[in-house]
């Protein structure tokens, strides 16, 4: 579960260390500052080093032990099958076959010998399972408590440059990836002292980059994410044990999907659902349920509550008593094309399944995508910006798009048509996703996305996706105007710095904290820096990034000021009010912060 982190610069000053990364010197006398430097088994290098710790959790359905990892590949035999497992992605096999039958024991046996890799990065050769299960016995049970934060990342390359006080030598190091910083924080002695060059950026779980300008925001910040989120220490693959669940979202899932059909239904040890092969189920958004066959017809009730481990779903159909009961939910797969609804109750089971159609617009998990839908499918449409790392606007440029109730799509420049098609669902980060899909042929290959939908008007359409494992997030703007900006006609560089501009609303998780931020009048000037005043003046820094659509604030460890620490999503832009909103869980709670012009 790491991901990549960005530029971090080190400063050693004492003893010579065996380092890792790549080094190029020179003699030069130096001494870092004092106030700047993190030392050897201070609570920010611990921190830091726990944060690129090996994390064992991915393999777990393989060796049901978080503190290892098996160094792949690895040839299991899961029910009789055998499997090399290659990447990661194999694991799902494994998953698969063992969801495949429920009155089995489930049970991997690995083919030895082994190699497995400690939280340190050490390798050892595993000849039998006795010798793993030295290892495996060192572990903390399933989401116990462990060292490692999964919760936060490193962004690489980062540079660090060694002062040996003996030799009065500089060493500029580059570390890439977690092994090489773990094993240069692990070296440090109590008398090498580290100064860190600011800013660094850390990757959170939700793909959220925060730029660190300082020693105490880097601990903070890891320190917060220590338990900042579920980091899968179970044995059950792909978190399927739905920690992170509502009942809102079972609600969404089984009356946006119809056509339920029983995959599963087992009551006393009685294997029953080969009696209801022949029927259909319905949920309704006002509690009814429908149960039908090319016979028969029976209604019902549903309803759902709790959340996370604890949600439940009580079903009463007077004639079909076999599914009457307050049903705990276990799972809810969504894969391409088919969603799984499994539920339990002691050792009874219930697993609904379905195919979901992609019915033009509504295949839409359960939202409202009236809205967007149609504005989309009403005339004309430019895209006015594109960014992915860079911006590629220009590869659009004069590309005129439409998009039908049918669910197709059609791109044309100068009499040159290419056919697309869009669809509608849950988004990743925000309610609602507009997916599209123009084909392989650049730059139409660009689109080809499940794009978080940002902002919706007749006018303009925003777009946002969390592309890969690098976290880095494009952006994507439709427009009914080709020359416009693709923020709709305001620039927020230049909004932003003229004038002062007040907390108009500030929610929490849903939570009004706007009158924490009443006395505030907050300063932007172009040059990046920002003031927020209340008699008393805290000094800040700003920056626009990624074609406008996000605003990065950092106003220090200053309370409550330290909430705005973030790099929000722009959702609208005018010369009178900014909108921000961030998603700060990984259960898809949203931030929103708005400032008003004074």
């Amino acid at each position: 579960m790491k991901t990549p982190f960005k530029h971090l610069s080190l400063l050693i000053l004492g003893l010579t260390l065996l380092l890792t990364g790549c080094r190029e010197e020179e003699s030069v006398l130096i001494e870092g500052p004092q106030e700047e430097t993190l030392k050897a088994n201070s609570k920010v290098a611990n921190l830091l080093q726990n944060t690129t710790s090996k994390d064992g959790s991915d393999d777990n359905i393989i060796d049901n032990a978080s503190c290892i990892s098996i160094e792949l590949p690895v040839t299991v035999q899961v029910g009789g099958l055998e499997i090399i497992v290659d990447d990661p992605g194999d694991f799902e096999i494994i998953e698969d076959i063992f969801d495949e039958f429920d009155d089995d024991e489930d049970v991997v046996e690995i083919i030895f010998p082994i190699t497995i890799i400690l939280s340190d990065f050490t390798e050892v050769v595993i000849t039998d399972m006795n010798e793993l299960e030295d290892f495996t016995d060192d572990c903390n049970g399933e989401n116990e408590l462990d060292d490692d934060i999964e919760c936060a990342d490193i962004k690489y390359p980062v540079m660090a440059t060694l002062f040996n006080s003996s030799n009065e030598i500089i060493d500029t190091i580059t570390f890439s990836n977690d092994q090489e910083l773990y094993e240069f924080l692990d070296d440090l002695d109590d008398d090498d002292i580290v100064n860190i060059s600011f800013p660094i950026t850390v990757i959170l779980y939700d793909g959220t980059e925060v730029q660190v300008s300082n020693l105490q925001m880097l601990e903070t910040i890891l320190e917060d994410a220590e338990d900042d989120c579920d980091e899968d220490d179970d044995n059950d693959y792909n978190d399927d044990d739905c920690d992170n669940c509502t009942s809102d979202q079972l609600s969404n899932v089984l009356v946006a999907c119809s056509d339920w059909s029983v995959d599963k239904l087992e009551r006393n040890d009685q294997d029953l659902e080969d009696l209801y092969t022949a029927y259909q189920f319905n949920f309704a958004n006002d509690g009814s349920l429908t149960a039908e066959s090319d016979t028969d017809m029976f209604t019902g009730t549903w309803e759902t509550n709790g959340s996370g481990n604890n949600i439940t779903v009580a079903i009463n159909i007077p004639n079909l008593s076999d599914f009457n009961a307050t049903w705990n939910l276990h799972e809810i797969d969504q894969d391409s094309g088919e969603s799984d609804v499994d539920l339990r109750m002691g050792d009874d089971r219930l697993r609904f399944r379905t195919a979901c159609t992609n019915n033009g617009g509504n295949d839409n998990t359960g939202v409202d995508d009236s809205t967007l839908v149609q504005a989309l499918t009403t005339g004309d449409w430019y895209i006015t910006n594109y960014f992915d790392d860079v911006d590629e606007t220009a590869s659009f440029t004069d590309l005129v798009f439409n998009f039908a109730a049918d669910g197709t799509a059609m791109a044309n420049r100068a009499g040159m048509t290419t056919d697309g098609t869009w669809s509608t669902s849950s988004g990743d980060e925000t309610p609602l996703e507009l997916n599209l899909n123009f084909g392989v042929t650049p730059p139409f290959d660009e689109l080809e996305e499940d794009w978080d939908v940002l902002e919706v008007t007749n006018e303009i359409i925003r777009l946002k996706d969390i592309s890969g494992g690098d976290g880095s997030t494009d952006f994507l703007t439709f427009e009914r105007n080709p020359a416009s900006n693709g923020n709709g006609g305001s620039d927020l560089s230049t909004v932003l710095v003229d004038g002062s501009w007040i907390v108009s609303s500030y929610l929490d998780d849903g939570n009004d904290q706007t009158n924490d931020y009443s006395a505030f009048t907050f300063s932007f000037a172009a040059d990046g820096s920002a003031t927020a005043n209340n008699g008393s003046v805290t000094n800040g820094t700003w920056s626009a990034q990624n074609g406008d659509n996000k605003l990065v604030l950092d106003f220090g460890a200053t309370i409550p000021l330290d909430e705005f620490n973030d790099d929000w999503d722009v959702i609208a832009v005018s010369d009178t009010q900014i909108e921000l909103r961030d998603v700060s869980g990984g259960d898809g709670t949203t931030d929103t912060l708005i400032f008003t012009k004074q």
